[in-house]
């Protein structure tokens, strides 16, 4: 499984201002992810928190570089692409993962990665957050977001000493 191995993070995002871009392919899964990132935010005491739906997982760079434009301070992408019978799969794959690997990298701001990439909805559904499933990715991406941005913040303030 996956999720072996997860850190166990506690974090503070009080003050944060976080963008969670999620796509709409996939209705039952991206609920789930969407409810995930929702309570870690709630858990982290994030309160300033924007939600912009796109059409699916090719525009999440897009809209989080328009986020990050926008001055949040970290951003978490969310979706799901189910692979098919023909290579679409790998491209729409790619195109997410090199976008907000470069707008986060370029920019500096921090991007929690919630995009499912599975083989099939069983997989999908399985890391959705939703009851009986065996992983929250929703969660996990929004907590990752918000603990990297307090390091980033920490790495900083230990740079002027």
């Amino acid at each position: 499984m996956a999720g072996h191995g997860a850190p166990t993070l506690t974090v503070d995002g009080r003050g944060l201002r976080v963008v969670v871009v999620a796509a709409s392919w996939h209705t039952q899964v991206m609920d789930g992810l969407l409810d995930g990132a929702r309570r870690a935010l709630a858990d982290a005491q994030v309160t300033d928190v924007t939600v912009l739906r796109v059409p699916g997982s090719f525009e999440l760079p897009v809209a989080a570089s328009r986020a990050v434009a926008s001055g949040a301070d970290a951003v978490v992408a969310l979706g799901v692409v189910i692979r098919g019978g023909t290579p679409h799969f790998d491209y729409v794959c790619q195109a997410a993962t090199m976008g907000l690997t470069d707008l986060s990298v370029s920019t500096g701001v921090p991007v929690g990665f919630g995009v499912l990439t599975c083989d099939d909805d069983a997989q999908a559904l399985d890391r959705a957050g939703l009851p009986g499933s065996r992983e929250d990715k929703g969660y996990e991406a929004a907590q990752a977001a918000v603990a990297t941005v307090i390091a980033l913040r920490d790495l900083s303030s230990t740079d002027t000493k």
